[in-house]
């Protein structure tokens, strides 16, 4: 079993809420055990440019409650290629390190488990932080539950104006490949309406529930749109129901990236501390190549390859059942 003494953690990829409180744990942790942690800034870029630096525990004071990454993140073209990962690892070993934390989504993870393949030698743990909440592996990922936290008080903003203007608003939120917090926003929104990547819009459908609810004297609709849904974008789907809509003063808001950031919620901060202290204990007992997640409340660990290749992870039926009866 190969002995860890030094640590490197970072974070790549799209920010999420919750990677600070990881970030915490895993530095806390490390020096509990009594191993030396060092943070990488700007991701794998940062492992290429050699921007690296020692942490202690006064390096994560105060952080529980900020959105983003203080290690910073990017999306690092060069490390895909041989010379880049080579680079990399001759930073790593003149650093004296032994092994990553690796905070992000599936880009990162292929990353880790190609440099981990080519460097063996190198022992890499993985933690999922992303809001789209799409790896298999973990039934939530960090900065999930805050993302949809955001999204829900903003369409509840929304929701106000439209009713005050008998307006229908198409929301767009992220999920190009996962309809997650579409689904569970509008759920808990009350929307008429989620359109997901998951399953195929008929167009025809929507427009006919529409109109039953204004003939039901509704003074205003709610669309969620993900942005990965099949029928298009936003503009394309509000403009196709504009057409045979007259009822209607139609809107367009796309929420964008105000859904990576903010503080993050106390489950948010609670995940991302389980999941740090799992991956650091993990390591120092010998894991490699692994994803920390978290299934039936309980920390378990993945194959790296396993949570990149399997694609099990699906919406809840029930959940997508209560969208539509409770949408009347």
């Amino acid at each position: 079993m190969q002995k860890i003494s030094k640590i490197a953690v970072l974070t790549s990829g799209g920010d999420a809420p919750g990677m600070n409180p990881c970030i915490r744990a895993v530095v806390r942790t490390a020096i509990f055990n009594g191993l030396q942690v060092v943070g990488v800034r700007q991701g794998y870029q940062g492992l290429i440019d050699n921007n690296m630096f020692d942490m202690n525990n006064r390096s994560v004071s105060n952080i529980l409650n900020l959105g983003g990454t203080i290690l910073k993140t990017a999306r690092c073209l060069p490390f895909r290629s041989e010379e880049g990962m080579e680079i990399a690892y001759n930073n790593i070993k003149a650093q004296g390190i032994d092994a990553l934390v690796v905070i992000g989504g599936d880009g990162t993870f292929t990353g880790a488990l190609r440099f981990s393949k080519k460097y063996p030698d190198i022992a890499v743990m993985g933690v999922p932080g992303t809001i789209d909440n799409d790896l298999y592996g973990s039934t939530y990922t960090l900065g999930f539950d805050t993302a949809t936290n955001t999204v829900v008080d903003a369409i509840d903003k929304i929701r106000d104006t439209a009713d005050a203007h008998d307006r229908l608003f198409f929301i767009e939120v992220m999920g190009r490949d996962s309809g997650a917090i579409a689904l569970r926003a509008g759920i808990s929104c009350g929307a008429e309406a989620i359109l997901l990547p998951e399953r195929a819009t008929a167009i025809d459908n929507l427009i006919e529930n529409l109109k039953k609810g204004r003939d039901n004297k509704k003074s205003s609709s709610i669309v969620i749109v993900a942005e990965g849904d099949k029928s298009g974008g936003v503009y394309d789907v509000a403009e196709a129901v504009k057409k045979q809509v007259k009822l209607y003063d139609i809107k367009v808001t796309v929420l964008g990236h105000l859904q990576r950031g903010g503080s993050p919620s106390a489950f948010d901060r609670i995940l991302g501390s389980r999941m740090g202290f799992a991956a650091v204990n993990a390591l120092i007992a010998g894991k490699s190549r692994m994803m920390v997640g978290l299934e039936a409340n309980h920390i378990k660990l993945t194959d790296l390859e396993e949570a990149l290749t399997q694609h099990s992870f699906k919406l809840e039926e029930d959940l997508m059942q209560m969208a539509e009866i409770l949408s009347i």
